[in-house]
Formats: C-alpha cells, structure tokens, sequence
C-alpha cells in the first residue's frame, strides 16, 4: 500500500485504522472504546489493560524468541561489549522488579532513575513498567540543582543510580551529584539503589543508601501486573519557557501501539533485524527508540555509551554499524556536522563494511541540505529527516519506508505520519496556503502515542499547547508546507526574526550558510537594532580541511545570503567560531546565544554540554 493510500485510510476513519493496529499488541483486557473524551483530553484505548514490560519482553519469549539478542551494549568509553538476549534480559528485570515490589514499591509510586548508559538503565526502566510504577529517567550527569527539581517534583519513593558516568577520558561522580540534590529536594525517597561502576567505586554514605547487587534478591520473581491503558509509563522533563521543566506524561496503551506500529511504518525494521538510535535514554529518543520500540518489536536494539567523535575517533558510528549490521540508523543533526568536521573526505568511512545498513534517520533540530547531501554521497543510502518531539513520543512527518521511500526534498522533513493532520496558521489563527510560513499546528485529537498532560499541573499542558488555537495543538514551530504535502520545519517560533517588518526563519539562512564548502556548521541570531528591530548575525564553525581564509570565507557567505535570499535578510555579519554551545542532545543553545549577544539576562541551561563554548560566544566583538 502507498503513503497516500495509506494516510487516506487513516483520514477516512481514523478509529478503525487505529483499532486495527491495537491488535499487534497483547492485552490483558480489552479495551472497551478506541477513543474517549473525556473533560479535558483525549483517551486512546479506554479501559483497556496491558502491561508494556510483558509486549517487550515475556511475549516474545513465549513465542520462542527468548535466544535473540535484545541489546548489543557497546561502550568504547571502557572498552566493553556485552550481548543481552530476551532471555537473560528477562530474569534481570524480574528480579530487580520483584525485589522493589518487595519493598513496597506498588502501581502509580514513581522510581527516578539517575543513570549512564548501561544496561542497568534499561533493566530499570522495564522493572518499574512489570510492577506498574512510574519511571522517570533524569539525564546522567545533569547538575544536582537540575535533578533535586525532579525528584521534588515526582516524589519518588526510590532512586536508582550510579556510581559514576563517563564522558570521553573523564569520570563524572553521580553519587557526588545525587548527594546534593537529595540536601536540595524536600523530598526524600525511602532507599537509594546504587550500581558500582569498577571505573569508580563511591561510598554508600547517605541514609538509606544501599548497592545495587545488596538491593536485588535474584532467587525473587514477578508477574506482570495489569495497567490501564491510560494509566503513565513515565515522565520526562523537557525544558519549559518558564525555565520549570514540564514533566511530560507518557500513558501505556497508546505508546505500545504507536511504537510498535513505527517500527514498520517509519524504519522498515521486522523482527529479525537490528536498529539503532545513537541517543541517550536520557532524552525521548532514548526512551522510545532504544528501549520501548525495539523491545516491543522483538529485534535487537544498540546501547551505546559513546561520541560520534573523540571516542576515539569520527569512525565510531560506522564501526558499530558494521560490527552490528544495523539495518536502521536513527541520530542527530549534530552527529553528523560533528563527524562531518572531522572527516570532511570520509576517510573514516571507508574502512568499515556498511552493506548492511539501509537508511540513516535524523531529528532532534533542523538538518541542513548540505549535511544529508555530504551523508548520502559518502555512504550512498537515503538520509531521511523527520520531525518530532518529546510530547509526541514518535514522528509527526517524515518519509514511511514501509510504504515505499517517496523523493526526499532537501530541508524538509517529509509528509504527516498517518495520525497527524499538520496545518500552518498565522498569529490570528487563519489557515495560510501553500509555502507560506507560519506556525506548524497539529488537529486534535492528536495520536495515540502523544502526551496529553504534564505531571502535577493539570492547567499546563492546556496553557502551553491549546489554548493559543482552539482545536489545535501548538508544535511552537514554525515552517511551511508545500501544495505537494511535504513539511519543512524551519525554526522554533521563537527563532523567527522581524527583520525590517519582515519575517525571516533564521533556518532558512542557515541552510544557505551551510553549503558553502568550509562551513561546518552554522546558528543564526537575530541581533536588536533601532532602525530595523532585529538584523541576523550567522556564527560559523568551520571544517578541519578548510584551508581558505576566515576574512574569505566570510565575505564569501555574505555574499551567499544575499545572492540566494536578496537584500530583504540585511545579512551583513558572519563570524568564526571555534565551537557552538549545544545541549547534551545535540541541540544549538540559539535562545541562549542571541541573549548573550543582545546583552539580555539569561540562565546558564542545565544541558549545556560544555561551559567554554559559552565563554566563547561571550568574547565575540559583533558591533
């Protein structure tokens, strides 16, 4: 069936297409209306049970599957390789399950998980889904400050943790971290379970402080208890524009569903093959697409505790794609420009065998033409952006591989995923015709799948995503969509600048940055100035093989913009930088620099990946 064919389906009746779909998924009851409405949101599968540990774990088993491998660990941070089948993944997880049951950990009590990428985190996660309580996974390594808010939010009744994370040659003290933040947070949990980590042991020197081998009684097991489908999986904080975290609220029916139906639709995965998602589990990414999706599926998925560059080198990605066979890619952006600058010729490349792998997926922010056009002249596959967010759970747009790749369109992220209907509206709420930019809004009722509250504050998901545009879901980006379907994701709305009365996507000077051969990346600021409200500025970090001049290169971009976009941009000034502050996720801090370079009050963000590049941007001479 085609992506037309298949979104009309969709369109035409969209209760039956995804009550069809449910029926991938094992439940314990069935539930009794695909969709219900209730007060104030939308219900995928009311009153129906399942349990998402036993569709990711035991199902497969008792269909005989228990002997494939369910996680390739690779950690070239310690120099580990562990494979993990169904099996084996299985008795730890009812172990660690039955032993927090054990200790009074019940259905609807929260359990934090403060951890690095091991295999643990993941035993973890599917613990608290066998028994019902709801995970909240902070990323490793955020400051104690970050994580205390967390844990005064949810209130949970036990963290899992580490000794330690690693970042490259560098050992990050989580227990160090984990000790402030329970003196910060006025919440106290009733045990701490700490996995020693051999490349540090800490001290258990906190009340209730207990290790991870003490805590587990391996001789225990436990069922599957029944959840209601709408009943939370987890909570995820994603940044607010208050600057308070949103704790998003992830429900367990419609995330089996949806995932579950992804893995075919969007990736073209079945059960005998192997996908990665080079993220943290830390960040949606991670949850669905290393842990949920895969496992529910019943192929093997990649944890990997590593850079795209620096451990050791820019080949790291395609040594485990071809150690692996990965069939299926799934990364940032960022990756890419960063394996990108550092191997411009793709020298890296050519050592490894990537027969196997078929498609590179990208998301997370923006990818630019000239970085999918470097990737698939490099490894001749298709590099396909998509478009989601950590509300939605799984793609909004893209290009559906299960239905045949239709033509990739540089700078979009391809057409509505069957589930979403995506309209551009302006600041009024009038619906803009082809090409023309504005605010990128989703039709309720959205998909199952996506969240539809935010833990501990009913009003907010409201406030924050509906009230705008009344039957709508506000993405809070802005974009286009062309007569053809195709989407293109320009900027967070915050990001548009009003540049002499015009609205210009600082996206859309970025993609013509990058195709200058030197950049290798780029961010685009909207700088104040009294005669024309705001002037973009372009910040460029350059490839490791350029070896023309900055005051070339610069010259050579401005004239760039203007040649591709006219004088309407009023793009006078690019500068060279060493590097761009960035999120541990990949993502360009835009909102932070052009604060700094507008002299504006800001907040240093609690995901910022490294503190000098923001030393960087305060040194910059601009006027």
């Amino acid at each position: 069936m085609s992506y037309d064919k298949n979104y009309s389906e969709w369109a035409n009746d969209p209760i039956s297409y995804w009550d069809k779909k449910s029926k991938n998924i094992t439940w314990i009851e069935p539930y009794k209306k695909t969709l219900h409405k209730t007060a104030d949101h939308y219900e995928w599968f009311h009153q129906g049970k399942l349990n998402t540990c036993y569709n990711c774990l035991d199902k497969h088993i008792e269909n005989g599957r228990g002997n494939r491998v369910a996680i390739f660990y690779d950690s070239p941070v310690t120099d580990t390789k562990k494979k993990i089948t169904y099996n084996e993944l299985l008795s730890q997880v009812t172990s660690l399950a039955a032993s927090l049951n054990n200790m009074g950990v019940v259905k609807g009590d929260r359990v934090v998980l403060y951890m690095p990428m091991i295999p643990e985190v993941i035993v973890s996660m599917l613990a608290c889904a066998r028994i019902g309580a709801v995970h909240s996974v902070v990323f490793g390594g955020f400051a104690a400050e970050e994580l205390a808010s967390r844990i005064s939010d949810v209130t949970p009744k036990v963290v899992i943790s580490a000794s330690c994370g690693l970042e490259r040659k560098k050992i990050i003290n989580y227990k160090e971290i984990l000790n402030k933040a329970l003196t910060l947070s006025f919440h106290k949990p009733s045990k701490q379970i700490i996995y020693q980590r051999k490349q540090y042991i800490c001290k258990l020197n906190m009340e209730n402080d207990i290790s991870w081998n003490e805590f587990i009684k391996s001789s225990l097991t436990i069922n599957c208890i029944p959840i209601d489908s709408n009943d939370p999986l987890y909570i995820l904080h994603t940044s607010g524009t208050t600057g308070i975290p949103k704790g998003i609220v992830r429900t367990n029916g419609g995330h089996a569903v949806s995932l579950l139906n992804s893995m075919k639709m969007t990736y073209d995965i079945s059960q005998n093959d192997v996908f990665w998602a080079a993220s943290d589990v830390g960040w949606v990414v991670g949850h669905s697409y290393i842990v949920y999706a895969p496992l529910l599926l019943g192929c093997s998925t990649i944890l990997y505790e590593g850079k795209p560059v620096g451990t050791p080198d820019a080949g790291q990605f395609w040594r485990v794609i071809s150690e692996y066979k990965v069939k299926t890619m799934f990364t940032a952006p960022t990756a890419i420009r960063a394996i990108k600058k550092e191997d411009s010729n793709g020298e890296e490349i050519k050592k490894y065998d990537l027969s196997k792998l078929k498609y590179i997926f990208l998301a997370g922010e923006r990818a630019d033409p000239e970085s999918i056009k470097w990737t698939m002249e490099m490894i001749n596959k298709p590099v396909i952006d998509h478009w989601w967010q950590t509300e939605t759970g799984w793609s909004i747009a893209g290009n559906f591989a299960q239905f045949g790749l239709f033509d990739i369109l540089y700078g979009s992220t391809g057409k509505a995923a069957p589930g979403y209907q995506v309209t551009v509206l302006n600041d009024e709420g009038k619906k803009l015709p082809p090409d023309k930019m504005g605010n990128l809004v989703i039709k309720l009722p959205l998909p199952p799948g996506c969240s539809s509250e935010i833990w501990n504050n009913k009003g907010r998901f409201y406030e924050a995503y509906l009230k705008r545009y009344s039957g709508y879901y506000d993405t809070s980006d802005a974009g286009v969509i062309n007569k053809n379907g195709y989407i293109s994701v320009m900027s967070r709305t915050d990001d548009i600048i009003n540049c002499a009365g015009h609205r210009l996507s600082t996206g859309s000077i970025e993609e013509i940055l990058t195709q200058h051969k030197d950049v290798a990346e780029c961010a685009v600021i909207g700088i104040q100035d009294n005669l024309k409200g705001q002037v973009p500025i372009g910040l460029l970090v350059l490839t490791n093989s350029s070896i023309n001049s900055e005051e070339s290169i610069i010259n050579e971009t401005i004239n760039l913009v203007r040649e591709k976009l006219g004088p309407i941009a009023s793009y006078k000034k690019s500068i060279v930088v060493a590097a761009l502050p960035k999120t541990r996720s990949g993502k360009i801090l835009r909102s932070t620099i052009a604060k700094i370079l507008n002299r504006e009050n800001y907040k240093i963000p609690a995901t910022i990946e490294d503190m000098n590049t923001l030393e960087i941007i305060k040194s910059l001479k601009y006027t």
